[in-house]
């Protein structure tokens, strides 16, 4: 079955940069969506950036628009979240999702996905 699992994460500076990789294996990137999502403690999940692989429509919330980049290899079963400029409010444990079929939610809404990593965590220090 699908499985979705993250890495990349770990500690950098302020002003420094990270790429997390998200590997999903038994899954079919035509019409899909992909979304990257973070939980910081004590806050709600988060919907930081998504793509959609039908039409390649991306999108970023606006606490990280400008500083990351989502992209995917579709080859290579692979997305991407290259992560620069970090700030310490961007510490928390991110989430690579996916889901499968067209979808009855906006992208960076985590109702929108079926399938879940575990999660790698991203910590910025001051």
């Amino acid at each position: 079955e699908v499985q979705v699992v993250e890495s990349g994460g770990g500690l950098v500076q302020a002003g420094g940069s990270l790429r997390l990789s998200c590997a999903i294996s038994d899954f079919t990137f035509a019409g899909s969506t992909i979304g990257w999502f973070r939980q910081a403690p004590g806050k709600d999940r988060e919907g930081i950036s998504c793509i959609s692989s039908s039409d390649g429509a991306i999108y970023y919330a606006d606490s990280v628009k400008g500083r990351f980049t989502i992209s995917s290899d579709s080859a290579k079963k692979m997305v991407y979240l290259q992560m620069d400029s970090l700030k310490p409010e961007d510490t928390a444990v991110y989430y690579c999702a996916a889901e499968e079929y067209a979808g009855s939610y906006f992208c960076l809404v985590s109702e929108e996905y079926e399938y879940w990593g575990q999660g790698t965590q991203v910590t910025v220090s001051s």
